[in-house]
């Protein structure tokens, strides 16, 4: 057994700036522009391994078999899930689909304001809801790139867009995960995330607009902002508060679709932006030429049917995968467990992090039939059957897409493998507690804990694990609610995943705009900062100020 060492260097500040230069360089050579994406995090996975057996005594042969880990857990089920939403579009537009789904959005609204609320927003967020784990913006950016969208527009919105729903995805595994760590009630933990992210629900569209359009850009549309906002912000609070956490994304986006659909039905702006670009940053020929270029003649019902035939093969889809008993019985059916020898529960967390000596598991579920990946690629071939296409052409259209993933695939390998190896090493408790530390401000802090979780991992579920138990035993030190901050950690991480390295990467490649990670990163890092700084406030009201502390559940 080896126990985990959160202050290795005998001084908390020089072993959290130890803890911090995997990510930092991580971050800073991927947004200096000048390294490529692959190559600066297997760079950080080079130097996250010396930091941990070198300063944080993990023994060399658990640090590697941790990366290895990693690397595999990396491709399955993340890049499994890009890989398969590629080719489900690549199909699409092989087959004409998408052109008439170009046209389909537009018979609904040509303002690119408006199909960008529609799109990266409303339709996003039930991805998110029934699958999670980078679909949405897989899904989403490869729309929008459709659509003319120009490369960064449809990369950085997506990533902003989807935000508010991040603490339900995937049928609410976050809020298990948190309350799985932390003994506390999943419905209780659900509810009072529902009495934070509302605000930002509604928050959000603005803000996505705002950073597409410009000021007045976003004022000239916001009855149709505050109807999308309202639609989804409303149910998200009351489902998540009266019914359960599980279907909060999926009902509260389909309510915000159609009440959006509606709205627009009798409302559109004075003057239309059709601009696909970002409002003076990437004006290019090639977004307004795909703007000229789009086919405006109404479709027919059969061409509608049509092209909404995929997308709704993958909603039926993922609301299957997503279900828990379908993954309750996939997952003993359908299954290979490797525990990783000489890892598995041979590390211990201990305290402050734990509340005892906790051993960490380190299991490879190869649970091949319920990854999200497999349910992408059931639905896309489905689609690319009842499109015409022939076993043969859809094996060569696969190799295809496999040949424009393959740089994005090892990128995001390599991402969870830094995400795994620090998480094993107590690399990220180190930072964690260097939070902690915070004493009254810890509210606010605690918050922007739950945005580094995300950030480091990539995963709202991973980081409410990885520090859901310290927000709990913090909290109980300084005479906070365990429910207030569990939950904080999860409303404040949704805000770093619009710059954790993974969501950028699956965001490039679903835009194919390779080796542009730098300046997605740049593009949002502000946007990111700026939310969850707003989150934390919100959190210090609810922790101090009445009538804000009425809201907190005990």
């Amino acid at each position: 057994m080896w126990n985990q060492i959160y202050n290795p260097l005998n001084n908390a500040v020089l072993s959290t700036i130890a803890a911090a230069i995997p990510v930092v360089t991580l971050l800073v050579l991927i947004a200096s522009g000048k390294v490529k994406a692959h190559i600066a995090a297997i760079i950080a996975v080079v130097l996250t391994n010396l930091i941990a057996i070198f300063i944080f005594t993990m023994p060399a042969g658990m640090s590697i078999r941790a990366t290895l880990l990693g690397v595999v857990a990396g491709f399955f089920p993340i890049g499994w899930i890009v890989l398969n939403v590629i080719f489900l579009y690549q199909i699409t537009v092989a087959t004409g689909k998408f052109e008439l789904l170009k046209r389909a959005v537009g018979g609904v609204t040509e303002d690119r304001r408006l199909q960008l609320l529609l799109i990266a927003f409303s339709f996003g967020a039930f991805f998110e809801g029934a699958s999670g784990f980078g679909t949405p913006v897989a899904i989403t950016g490869s729309v929008l790139i459709g659509l003319g969208f120009s490369p960064l527009a449809a990369s950085g919105l997506s990533l902003i867009a989807n935000t508010a729903p991040v603490a339900y995805g995937a049928l609410g595994t976050p809020i298990q995960g948190l309350a799985s760590v932390t003994g506390l009630d999943p419905y209780i933990l659900g509810a009072m995330v529902g009495r934070q992210l509302p605000v930002f629900s509604l928050i959000v569209p603005f803000w996505v607009v705002w950073a597409f359009a410009g000021w007045k850009g976003m004022k000239d549309i916001w009855p149709a902002i505050l109807v999308t906002g309202l639609s989804f912000a409303i149910p998200q609070f009351v489902i998540s508060n009266y019914i359960n956490p599980w279907i909060v994304d999926i009902g509260a986006s389909l309510i915000s679709m159609g009440c959006l659909i509606l709205f627009l039905k009798v409302w559109q702006p004075k003057q239309l932006w059709l601009s696909p670009a970002l409002r003076g940053k990437d004006e290019s020929a090639s977004t307004m030429a795909a703007t000229k270029a789009m086919d405006k003649t109404p479709l027919t019902q059969g061409e509608l049917w049509s092209a909404l035939l995929p997308w709704i093969i993958v909603c039926v889809v993922m609301l299957l995968w997503g279900n828990g008993a379908f993954k309750t019985w996939a997952n003993a059916n359908f299954v290979w467990n490797y525990p990783i020898p000489d890892l598995h529960n041979m590390i211990n967390t201990v305290p402050p992090v734990a509340a005892k000596p906790t051993p960490q598991g380190a299991v490879f579920g190869f649970t091949y039939l319920s990854f999200t990946g497999t349910g992408m690629l059931i639905a896309a071939i489905i689609s690319g059957f009842l499109s015409g296409f022939s076993p043969v052409r859809m094996i060569a259209e696969y190799g295809r897409t496999i040949r424009l993933c393959a740089i994005s695939l090892i990128t995001i390998s390599a991402m969870l493998a830094i995400g795994t190896l620090t998480r094993l090493s107590g690399v990220d408790a180190t930072l964690g507690l260097a939070f902690a530390a915070t004493g009254v401000l810890y509210p606010f802090f605690g918050t922007l804990l739950g945005w580094l979780g995300v950030a480091l991992t990539g995963s709202d579920t991973a980081s409410n694990i990885l520090f859901g138990n310290l927000q709990k035993i913090t909290s109980e030190q300084l005479g906070l609610s365990s429910v207030l901050m569990g939950a904080a950690n999860s409303s404040g991480g949704v805000m770093g995943k619009m710059i954790d390295a993974q969501s950028i990467v699956v965001a490039s490649t679903a835009t194919n705009w390779y080796g542009h990670e730098g300046t997605i990163l740049r593009f949002v890092f502000k946007h990111s900062i700026a939310l969850a700084c707003l989150v934390g406030i919100l959190v210090m009201l609810q922790a101090y100020v009445y009538p804000f502390t009425a809201m907190v559940l005990k």
